[in-house]
Order: structure tokens, then C-alpha cells, then sequence
């Protein structure tokens, strides 16, 4: 829970929003964010698409300032899915570059911030450039104690969930060669083989630009997460829309299958 006043987080609420609605001791644990609409948001204003993603950087920093001054415990985003690869290649590399100038201009605000980051994802396609960068991020916050920043780049739910089995089954083989017997696989054990057995599965769901689907992003962990979806395109998503999404999480009853 975090020690600073709503005051100081939401210094400027637009009418008919208002912070104090938000209970500080119900803030989700995970929130994982589908950041869409950064193309359209260009496009809208006669712009190159490049602009739109670069434009959405400011959105990604405003919303990691949020999540950590209200105590959210990890943020996940996506950033860049198994599927981007279809797109122009021209788009693509401009895309890798800007990973790595963005990464390499902002972790030094996010060390200091206690920020940890993560990554999920194939990394190995990546250029060394973007690599290089990832990799200097993730060591110098390893040990940072606040917000997780968990970023899936070149990922795929589906992806990840056949590594898992794969990974397993190389364990089964293994252990059949020792003659050593493995307990019956259940949801709980799968689980240690995904990219994200370490994080907790998301409270919250949002997605930007108003499409209604997943688009194969953490598909085994959002069995009982909450879907918010907004109309509001990546560029344009604050601190206030963040706050939007937080209010209608906490005016649901989550069950998780049983009655409420």
C-alpha cells in the first residue's frame, strides 16, 4: 500500500473523477496491459505509425509512475508479440531501436524509482542493440524491492505454453534415465515451466483502443483475471484512465467460481 496521498497522484482530476473513490488497500497486486491503438493514434493525425509508438512512450511512463506511487506490486505490458514480426520491416527495426534507446534512456529513473525489471518473451531474436539493452536493465534492477516491470517482448502465450510442455517433458526423460519417479502432473507443476512462474497471475486486464480479444497474450495466467477494455487509444491513456480502470476492478465481485 503505498504512502503517498491521492492528492499527490492525482494532482488534477478531470470532472466527475474522483480519486478518493479509490481504495488504497484494494489496489490489484498484477496489472497486465494490452497497449493498443499506438498506429491508429498516428494515423488519426495524418502521421507515420513510428509516431504513434513513440508517442505511446510517454503513456508507458506515466502508467509505470502510477502503478508504483499506488503500490501496485507488478505491472506487466505488452510490448512487442510473436505475431509483430509480420509487420513491415521497416516498422520492425524501427520498433527494436526504439526498445533499446527507450530502455537505455529510462533505467536509470527506474533504478532509482526501485523499480525491477523483467522480461518475458524469446529475447534471442531480438538485435544485439535491444538485447544488449534488455540485459543491462535487468541486471542493474535485480535486486530493486518495489514495482516489478515485467515487459513480454517477441511473446506468445501459446508459445509459451508448448515450451512449457516441452520443457517437461525433457524432465520425464531425464528422470527415466535416473529411474527416478515424478509426481502426477498437475496445474500447479505446469506452472513452474512457464516464463512467468514467478509472477503472480493478473488481478486486472486492460486493454487500449477498444478491441474485445487477447491477441495470445498470458493465456494460461488470466483465468480469473478482470478484463477492462477502453476505447482510448495507447497515446492518449494517463494517469486518470489508469484511475478509471482501478474504480471499475474494485466495483466488481470477483468469485473466482464460487458465489458471491
Amino acid at each position: 500500500m503505498t504512502n503517498k496521498p491521492l492528492t499527490y497522484i492525482f494532482p488534477d482530476p478531470p470532472a466527475g473523477l474522483d480519486p478518493a473513490l479509490l481504495d488504497l488497500s484494494a489496489v490489484p497486486n498484477h496489472v497486465a496491459v494490452i497497449m493498443d491503438g499506438n498506429g491508429r493514434w498516428a494515423t488519426a493525425r495524418g502521421q507515420a505509425r513510428m509516431a504513434g509508438h513513440k508517442a505511446g512512450v510517454e503513456a508507458v511512463r506515466e502508467t509505470i509512475r502510477c502503478a508504483s506511487d499506488l503500490g501496485v506490486r507488478y505491472l506487466t505490458l505488452y510490448s512487442f508479440s510473436s505475431e509483430n514480426w509480420r509487420r513491415p520491416l521497416e516498422e520492425v527495426s524501427a520498433l527494436m531501436a526504439l526498445f533499446a534507446k527507450t530502455m537505455l534512456a529510462e533505467v536509470e529513473e527506474l533504478h532509482k524509482e526501485n523499480v525491477r525489471v523483467r522480461f518475458i518473451g524469446d529475447l534471442s531474436r531480438l538485435p544485439e542493440e535491444t538485447r544488449s539493452a534488455f540485459d543491462k536493465a535487468q541486471a542493474m534492477t535485480k535486486d530493486n524491492t518495489g514495482l516489478t516491470l515485467v515487459l513480454a517482448v517477441n511473446y506468445g502465450a501459446r508459445d509459451d505454453i508448448v515450451s512449457a510442455a516441452r520443457k517437461y517433458a525433457q524432465t520425464c526423460v531425464d528422470a527415466s534415465k535416473e529411474n527416478k519417479e515424478l509426481p502426477l502432473l498437475d496445474k500447479d507443476i505446469f506452472f513452474e515451466y512457464l516464463a512467468t512462474s514467478d509472477i503472480p497471475d493478473p488481478d486486472l486486464m486492460i486493454r487500449t483502443s477498444g478491441e474485445m480479444r487477447l491477441s495470445n497474450f498470458l493465456l494460461w495466467e488470466i483465468a480469473y483475471t478482470e478484463f477492462y477494455v477502453t476505447d482510448v487509444l495507447w497515446p492518449d491513456f494517463d494517469r486518470y484512465c489508469f484511475l478509471r480502470a482501478l474504480l471499475e476492478y474494485q466495483a466488481r465481485s470477483r468469485r473466482f467460481g464460487g458465489i458471491g
